[in-house]
């Protein structure tokens, strides 16, 4: 596994943690993103998120979107090799 890879499903990892404390689903997470004027449908991000490729901006837009607006690089990104 490549480091982008790494990064890429460590990303995605943690954004998933934070939408389950939250009780958000990838369907609530579409409308909470539709409401801040980013269009993103349900099955578009359940393929982002899926595939653990997405930009960061879909990425600050979506922690943004469920509250989380405060994180430390070092909680998201594993050291592992």
């Amino acid at each position: 596994m490549t480091d982008k890879q790494k990064i890429g499903r460590d990303l995605k990892r943690y954004l998933k943690s934070e939408m389950v404390k939250r009780g958000i689903s990838g369907e609530d997470l579409a409308e909470l993103l539709s409401q801040s004027g980013s269009e993103y449908s349900r099955s578009s991000i359940y393929s982002k998120m899926s595939r653990g490729t997405f930009s960061a901006t879909f990425f600050v837009q979506s922690l943004l979107a469920i509250g989380c607006d405060n994180i430390n690089i070092n909680d998201i990104v594993s050291n592992e090799k």
